[in-house]
């Protein structure tokens, strides 16, 4: 570490070996949490889908502890990588210090999964004594002195000072994916933030012009393979691109999300016909992807979805109704879902198609034979609209199945769901990175009591909070990239993501709003969309309850 690293901390000289130090009893805690709910929810040696669900807080309140131990792993991994590249300085000693201060004092007294609902330990069926592993020496002592007010106050204070760069503390990236980074920030401020308010508020869609420069930029064949027109590039550039696009407004950093879903089922389950026809067009954004996977009596249950398709000939017909479609009126080509075997009563009769339709405008937003569709008004992520959609002897050729084998629509779906985890959670990242300079820039100029809000202790503590637990969410995420990247498994690790950025975006937006104070509150200033936009985070790709639900089968199975 470097010399000044820790001239403000009450910690230890050695704050990489303490925290280090403290991440085996918290280890040991969740493989105790996870023994006692495994137990609870088991049947004959084998997780029971009926206790699992009878025990549901404690199942999510186990996904949540995983979530945090797994968050304070990468906190490490992200420290002592700075510190062996020598870029480990104050700003980045303070904000690993409270993380790890707040981080294990929640684990310990109890881990928000909402506004009001709290994971403790004893939920997950430990007793005290279980639970004193958490008394050695490195917890105890980063739970005493490492969130403090005189550190939050620091913080904020080398904040400040480092006002105007993309994020408040080193990232760990390489100079590759800084690049990266940069060059898209500086996109976003110049193309994307001072017009993102306005198109809020009028509920307009995001201009065509925007579409076609990311298209130019590479934003749509990003990770696609070269062979088939993309750039080849890693989910961890996908992460950073949709951070930087979604910092300037959600509905930008969102345009890339469709057409990395289409991809990854055309790569993962399309014919070879499939990938050289769609995937060149999906990368140069020659076409516009939607996602048409929800119907209104379904939400995340998917595999009670009703939507028909009957094959007749060498067409398939398509009969149902679907809901929450993002920018379905300027797609040109569907990836849905729907039932192809009419006996089934679950995910193994659905199928995937490629379904094309012509493009709508403003006066006939639907022109498709065979469907119609109209606006759902939202109170935020509005820059591609969301819709419903109604299908009666909508025709998509047997061709356009997906794979070419009925039945397989779950499974291939299931597939890309790592992927647009991570998207999301990147997304999250960037919409509360958005938040904290929105509400730092507030703090400074508003004036109270003769003196910037910046000056009173809570605000500043907000915004100390916001940095640390961006940060936490941020790593959470790169490794989460990094390990799709490395042809791992990650959909345990994408999901608390996920989980958790969804969280730190809501909870970033609203103390920034809080900042702003009735001003927050006024359609006017741009926190109010912020605080939309960040909302709809911990229901998209996912409610957090469906996501804790995920992580926990995973964790127990």
């Amino acid at each position: 570490m470097p010399k000044d690293a820790h001239m403000q901390s009450p910690l230890l000289d050695d704050l990489l070996g303490l925290t280090g130090a403290a991440i085996a009893p918290a280890e040991e805690v969740l493989a105790t949490a996870t023994e006692r709910v495994r137990d609870a929810v088991s049947e004959n040696g084998k997780v029971s889908a009926a206790q699992l669900e009878a025990h549901q807080t404690a199942a999510h309140a186990l996904a949540w502890l995983a979530t945090y131990v797994e968050a304070l792993r990468q906190m490490q991994g992200w420290a002592e990588r700075l510190s062996a590249e020598g870029r480990f300085g104050e700003m980045e000693a303070l904000i690993h210090q409270i993380a790890f201060g707040e981080y294990l004092w929640q684990i310990y007294g109890g881990i928000p999964m909402s506004q009001g609902e709290i994971a403790r330990l004893q939920d997950m069926f430990l007793t005290q004594d279980d639970q004193r592993v958490l008394m050695s020496d490195a917890v105890m002592t980063l739970t005493g002195s490492g969130n403090t007010p005189a550190a939050r106050a620091r913080l904020v204070a080398l904040m400040q000072d480092n006002a105007g760069h993309a994020t408040f503390g080193a990232t760990g990236l390489d100079d590759e994916l800084e690049m990266i980074r940069e060059q898209f920030r500086r996109y976003a401020e110049d193309k994307v933030a001072p017009h993102a308010h306005e198109w809020h508020l009028k509920d307009e869609l995001i201009p065509m012009e925007i579409i076609e420069e990311l298209a130019e930029m590479g934003v749509f064949g990003l990770t696609i393979p070269e062979e088939f027109g993309g750039l080849s590039m890693s989910k961890a550039s996908m992460v950073v691109v949709s951070e930087e696009l979604s910092r300037g407004y959600i509905g930008v950093g969102s345009l890339g999300t469709r057409s990395e879903i289409a991809a990854e089922l055309i790569l993962a389950g399309g014919t070879d016909d499939q990938k050289e026809h769609w995937l060149p067009k999906i990368a140069a954004a020659e076409v516009l992807p939607t996602a048409v996977f929800t119907e209104p009596n379904t939400g995340s249950d998917l595999g009670s979805l009703r939507t028909r398709a009957t094959r007749e000939g060498d067409d398939y017909t398509v009969t149902g109704n679907k809901t929450w479609i993002t920018h379905a009126a300027r797609a040109s080509v569907m990836t849905l879902l729907a039932r192809t075997d009419p006996a089934s009563t679950d995910h193994r009769g659905l199928s995937m198609f490629l379904a094309e339709k012509t493009p709508g405008t403003d006066d006939d937003p639907f022109p498709t034979p065979g469907m119609t569709g109209g606006e759902i008004e939202v109170l935020g992520y509005r820059g591609m609209k969301e819709y419903e959609l109604g299908f009666d002897g909508f025709k998509v050729p047997a061709e356009n199945l997906l794979g070419g084998v009925e039945g397989q629509g779950f499974k291939q779906l299931m597939k890309t769901f790592e992927a647009a985890r991570i998207q999301t959670a990147a997304r999250a990242v960037g919409v509360a990175q958005n938040a904290l300079e929105v509400g730092l820039q507030y703090a400074q100029d508003r004036k109270q009591f003769g003196k910037p809000l910046i000056a009173f202790p809570r605000v500043a503590g907000k915004l100390a909070m916001m940095a640390v637990e961006i940060m936490v969410a941020r790593q959470l995420t790169y490794f989460s990239a990094w390990e799709k990247d490395h042809d791992r498994r990650c959909d345990l690790e994408a999901g608390m993501a996920k989980l958790l950025g969804a969280r730190v975006a809501w909870a970033a937006a609203d103390n920034a709003l809080q900042i702003h104070g009735g001003n927050g509150f006024a359609l006017e200033y741009q926190i109010s969309r912020i605080l939309c936009d960040a909302r709809i985070l911990n229901i998209f790709e996912g409610a957090a309850e469906i996501q804790a639900q995920v992580i926990a089968r995973r964790l127990l199975g």
